[in-house]
């Protein structure tokens, strides 16, 4: 049992030498920050950008605002050159064989070359 004790002690000093070394980091990080903050070459603490704070309403009116700019493009746009999505193309099995041992080819060679470097 005193053994555990003794085990127990140092535990709680080895955490508290531990918290100390905490603490000082947090002011060193808190110190460096200030100083960046101050010239404006990164952004200051608390965030990871400067912005502004848009109210919904705002945001709201930018989306409106947004989709009637995207409603005039497709309007301007003549019918027959609007964006399709591509169809899918599919590889026949031959197609994707071919890719397959080149692809083989060329790890095989990466290797050789990798054992001709360590030998």
């Amino acid at each position: 049992m005193a053994k555990l004790d003794i085990a127990l002690q140092q535990l709680r000093e080895e955490r508290t030498q531990a918290q100390s070394q905490v603490d000082k980091l947090d002011s060193a990080i808190s110190v460096i920050e200030d100083l960046v903050g101050r010239n404006g070459s990164a952004p200051a603490r608390g965030g990871t950008r400067g912005g502004r704070i848009v109210s919904a309403i705002a945001r709201r009116r930018m989306a409106l605002a947004q989709r009637a700019r995207w409603a005039r493009v497709r309007k301007q746009s003549p019918a027959g050159t609007a964006v399709k999505p591509a169809a899918k193309r599919t590889l026949s099995i031959a197609a994707r064989r071919k890719i397959a041992a080149a692809q083989r080819a060329r790890w095989a060679r990466v290797k050789a070359q990798q054992g001709k470097r360590a030998a």
